[in-house]
């Protein structure tokens, strides 16, 4: 384990330069996202969409310079010559604000998605406040991931106004405003100057190809109206904490990944932002993972956010119903099954990482782990007075009975490795962990299942865990049976119960892990890459879901400065908005992975709960003496 807790610096205009590998790459912690309920948009700093997927966060990208260059698509709206640029999402919204002050004058950029109009849109509306700016304009639309450049064409629309169509098979895009750009080869083009009082509107709208295209929006109410209901969902979180500015940004970024129609949960906007720049450890997140969402469902559940869990469950009966054995890991958005992985040849990738991936071949996997994180979310649904149905109580049975005749077969575990199924211990746990809530559904709840059965077997997992799990020389649970080496998902053991969190199975466990995957102050590796056969090449960077479990296990074990310390490390990691990412790198001090991350900002949320809880019984132990 490392020494004091010296927090690493948060990003800042005068962090290390980034690694030449990247060339004019925008890092990843420069982009801030919107979003619409449906799918969601990430814009940079310097005022550039380079990555929008509609009309749904898994449909193909018409903006997808993120992971190439302006000619693989990109909605750039900037002011010219800026010495400082900053930027804030309007109140508890995703609103958002870029102010840009160049020698000459002072820009505003406002930007949103809106809210619950059955449509899909992204407004812009840029205005110079002091002296004069220079504003450029630059539209490229490229469909299918890059690939394909649309039919563009001038047209007028219904209410006599100029816009520009592009068509290309099913899509369209139209850009509606007060100055249109101008066709510059294979783009659209405009560089134009605004002085103070001036502004110009713009909205961006995707229809089906063969339809009309909607009425205009008005673009100042429609952005009131967005940041309004951002606002009012948010403002029942319960939490009053030290932490609550991140906690109630990432409970924003939890709900923007949820689909408002379906109730599926994404665990990120992008696609293929990799591990380790370069490298070929990318991936894409733009599904459900049941996992994630469940811990999602959880962080919800836990700041009094009851009508999620409702939707999700929904969700779930309907993705996963059928025979319990055609149970998947991930779904799409709409709970399809279908997500064959498949790499696209003509993106360079970000930073050259290549390949980059559509789809995801994990949804094939075996990872026994995913019911008892299910099981877990709905077991608390249930605490916080969410009745069961005959269907949503019928499949938990169903799958719990399936479970519990498979169990000791061997899985990819939570970590999806592409090598050799294992016995990995987060697995079995997590088998006890759904044994154990469908016993309680019953014991508690009243609900009719084979109790008798599911009790034997949960001793059978927990005797079979503690003789091939545990390392009585090491004192800690191990990654897999018949290893010595720790695990960052061994954290979890102590969220589910299986043992006392206080007591010397979850000490030695935190202590062993801190002591082998810790490489900067808080932050810890999933695992060792060269210790753990996961069928990829070359390293990776810390993981924050992992960093922020840990400071969750010190919090439920009661050692409040040492989950303070790691939280005053994390937290200030987000970006200037309020965006994690998957991974960051302590050496560089960049973001790494896909954003933003749901698993980041919902281990983020527990993380800090568990930390109000354990700083309450603090209290109350103080008071008592």
């Amino acid at each position: 384990m490392l020494g004091p807790m010296d927090a690493p610096p948060p990003l800042s205009p005068t962090r290390p330069a980034l690694p030449a590998l990247l060339g004019r790459q925008v890092p990843i912690e420069d982009y801030a996202v919107l979003g619409d309920g449906h799918t969601a948009a990430l814009v940079s700093r310097h005022g550039s969409v380079d990555w929008l997927c509609l009309p749904r966060f898994d449909s193909d990208a018409c903006f997808a310079a993120l992971l190439g260059t302006p000619e693989h698509g990109r909605w750039l709206l900037t002011v010219r010559d800026a010495t400082e640029v900053t930027r804030r999402y309007r109140g508890d919204s995703f609103v958002l604000e870029t102010t840009y002050r160049t020698p000459r004058g002072t820009a505003v950029v406002t930007e949103a998605m809106p809210l619950a109009d059955g449509r899909a849109d992204l407004v812009r509306r840029v205005e110079c406040t002091h002296g004069e700016v220079e504003v450029e304009h630059d539209w490229v639309v490229r469909f299918g991931y890059g690939a394909v450049e649309p039919w563009v064409r001038h047209e007028t629309d219904v209410e006599g106004c100029d816009t520009i169509r592009a068509v290309a098979g099913p899509d369209s895009l139209v850009l509606r405003g007060d100055r249109l750009p101008r066709p510059v080869g294979r783009r659209h083009h405009d560089l134009f100057t605004l002085h103070a009082g001036q502004a110009v509107e713009l909205s961006l709208t995707w229809v089906h190809s063969w339809e009309p295209v909607p009425p205009r929006l008005t673009v100042p109410d429609r952005v009131d109206a967005t940041e309004i209901a951002w606002g009012v969902w948010v403002r029942d979180c319960t939490y009053g904490g030290p932490y609550r500015e991140a906690v109630v940004r990432s409970l924003l970024v939890l709900r923007l990944l949820s689909d408002v129609t379906t109730g599926g949960i994404v665990a990120a906007a992008t696609t293929s932002l990799p591990e380790t720049f370069g490298g070929e450890r990318n991936w894409d997140y733009r599904f459900c993972w049941l996992r994630d969402a469940s811990l999602t469902l959880e962080a919800l559940l836990e700041q009094g956010f009851r009508d999620e869990a409702t939707q999700w469950r929904d969700w779930l009966v309907r993705a996963v119903a059928g025979d319990p054995k055609d149970l998947q890991i991930m779904y799409r958005v709409d709970g399809g099954r279908r997500l064959p992985e498949f790499e696209l040849d003509h993106l360079p990738g970000y930073a050259g990482s290549r390949p980059v991936r559509i789809g995801n071949a994990a949804v094939g996997q075996v990872q026994h782990d995913v019911l008892g994180e299910v099981m877990s979310a709905l077991a608390m649904a249930r605490d916080a007075g969410l009745s069961e149905t005959a269907d949503t109580w019928s499949l938990q049975r169903h799958l719990v009975d399936a479970l519990a005749g498979a169990w000791r077969e061997p899985d990819r575990g939570i970590w999806e490795v592409r090598g050799d199924p294992r016995h990995f211990t987060h697995s079995k746990v997590m088998v006890w962990a759904a044994l154990d809530q469908a016993v309680r559904a019953v014991e508690t709840h009243g609900l009719p299942g084979p109790v008798d059965r599911w009790r034997r077997v949960r001793e059978e997992v927990r005797a079979d865990v503690m003789e091939h799990g545990w390392s009585a020389e090491r004192q800690t649970f191990v990654q897999q049976y018949g290893a010595e080496h720790t695990d960052a998902s061994l954290l979890q053991i102590v969220h589910v119960g299986f043992v006392p969190p206080d007591g010397p199975h979850a000490r030695g466990t935190i202590a062993a892990v801190r002591e082998e995957l810790e490489v900067a102050p808080g932050l810890l590796l999933r695992y060792r890459t060269e210790r753990t056969d996961d069928g990829l090449q070359g390293a990776e960077s810390p993981f924050l879901a992992c960093s922020f479990w840990l400071a969750d296990a010190l919090a439920r074990s009661d050692d409040l400065a040492g989950a303070t310390e790691v939280l005053d490390a994390l937290v200030p990691l987000a970006n200037d908005v309020g965006m994690l990412a998957e991974q960051y790198d302590p050496m560089t001090r960049h973001m790494v992975g896909n954003v933003p991350q749901a698993l980041s900002h919902l281990a983020l949320v527990r993380a800090a709960h568990s930390h109000d809880l354990a700083a309450r019984r603090a209290a109350t132990r103080v008071g008592a003496c």
